[in-house]
């Protein structure tokens, strides 16, 4: 147990470079990323039990003025700005499979994995807790606007029962992992914060193969199109990041600010794949295996970036 458990701090140390190596390992096995694929929902519900074991019932509770922030934040990540870039999408006559794919990633909650990559940038995961928590909660009032000004098909409670099921999971999972803390480590050592910290970078790691299925065999059909279609996941989510931490500079929310931040860019359009039509989604796979590479290199390309507010771990 002793060398499983100094592995595990040295993954923790190491967890970037770990995400690296999922994302070349869903690129160049894809038979080994199909796979992966058929276990998402069991890795989503491990991820997300981890995240809240690190994190603790106190810290994920928060205070009356989180609650209010959060649903503030999410009424402008997943309602002002994907109305506003349906709209200007629209007004310029683009409405093809790029633009929604930008449209559904702009209108999703939080990535499960967004407490995971707050704790890699050095920082306080509990706010990205709450906002991810908040934002699938909210997802089935968020999203009907959005749906009802872009010209896709979808069922509207389709998406309400898949909001509702991530958000079981959440609750599910979360209160297990609170149990489990409270029983057995209330107060977690720096060590068993590096063994938890390495199994949620081993989790992310292999979660990512099974996400980038679709983009192997697209780099070696359509070379030009994964091009392009990368570089426009990259500019979403960097861009995004970037603003929303300019933003909320200077107002007090240093300790929020980069899980605010992160959540931004990231965010689990993979979630529409259970409720919208296959011939919505099926085009769309492409993007969203391009989005895992920007995701996931969030923690070393953004770093710097993030690195003036980095709190104790």
């Amino acid at each position: 147990m002793g060398a499983l458990r100094r592995l595990l701090i040295a993954t923790a140390r190491h967890g970037r470079l770990v995400l690296i190596a999922g994302l070349v390992a869903g690129i160049l096995l894809p038979g080994f990323a199909g796979m992966v694929r058929g276990v998402l929902p069991e890795l989503v519900a491990c991820m997300l039990a981890v995240a809240a074991l690190r994190i603790g019932p106190s810290a994920a509770r928060g205070s009356l003025a989180d609650i209010h922030i959060s649903l503030r934040l999410v009424a402008v990540y997943q309602l002002l700005l994907p109305l506003v870039l349906a709209g200007a999408f629209l007004a310029l006559g683009w409405d093809g499979t790029l633009a929604t794919a930008m449209v559904l990633m702009a209108a999703a909650p939080s990535i499960s994995g967004s407490p995971n990559l707050t704790i890699m940038t050095g920082h306080d995961p509990a706010p990205a807790l709450r906002l991810m928590i908040a934002g699938v909660a909210l997802l089935p009032l968020t999203v009907a606007p959005v749906f009802l000004l872009w010209p896709i098909f979808g069922s509207l409670g389709a998406i309400a029962l898949a909001s509702g099921k991530l958000l079981l999971l959440i609750g599910c999972s979360s209160a297990v992992a609170f149990v489990i803390r409270h029983r057995f480590f209330p107060q977690p050592s720096i060590e068993t914060l590096g063994v938890i910290d390495g199994v949620s970078a081993l989790l992310m790691a292999v979660l990512v193969i099974g996400l980038m299925s679709a983009l192997g065999p697209a780099i070696t059909e359509t070379p030009g199109l994964v091009g392009l279609t990368l570089a426009a996941a990259f500019a979403i989510n960097f861009s995004l990041q970037i603003a929303a931490y300019m933003l909320t500079g200077g107002r007090g929310h240093e300790r929020s600010r980069v899980a605010w931040s992160i959540i931004a860019g990231n965010r689990n359009i993979a979630l529409f794949l259970v409720a919208l039509p296959a011939a919505i989604t099926d085009p769309l796979l492409l993007f969203i295996g391009c989005y895992q590479i920007p995701m996931y290199l969030t923690p070393i390309l953004l770093r710097p970036l993030y690195s003036g507010w980095a709190q104790p771990r």
